[in-house]
């Protein structure tokens, strides 16, 4: 098993890496779109969603992979009323590649949040 630790994000303040590669995957813990700075809340669901997902690239590369890697998304969001705007945004950021994906709807998450998201990608092979 191996630590992701991004140089462009903070280090986690838990007990936990921003992701681990093992066997030829690389699971990326969830993300909210703090960037470290709970003080810095982003507003807007749309706003939250980009910073989610500019995160995320973020720790891919520093894995040596990209969306085009990613074969399983689950994002969490407080409010099902936020689902077709996660569609919108999402289809954006991974264009045609369709990963399996799942959208759970919940009633709050840590800080206020409005979006989290966790992935699983595969290592492009070298």
């Amino acid at each position: 098993m191996k630590l992701v630790q991004s140089a462009e994000l903070p280090v986690p303040a838990g007990h936990y890496s921003q992701a681990v590669e093992a066997n030829g995957l690389v699971f990326v813990s969830g993300i909210l779109p703090s960037a470290g700075a709970v003080d810095a809340l982003v507003d807007g669901f749309d706003a939250q969603c980009a910073s989610v997902f500019d995160q995320a690239e973020k720790v891919l590369r520093a894995a040596g992979c990209g969306v085009c890697d990613v074969v399983q998304c689950t994002a969490y969001l407080v409010g099902v009323e936020h689902w077709p705007a996660f569609n919108v945004l999402y289809a954006g950021v991974f264009g045609p590649h369709k990963p399996a994906r799942a959208v759970v709807p919940v009633p709050a998450l840590h800080f206020g949040y409005l979006i989290e998201v966790q992935l699983i990608a595969r290592k492009p092979a070298a």
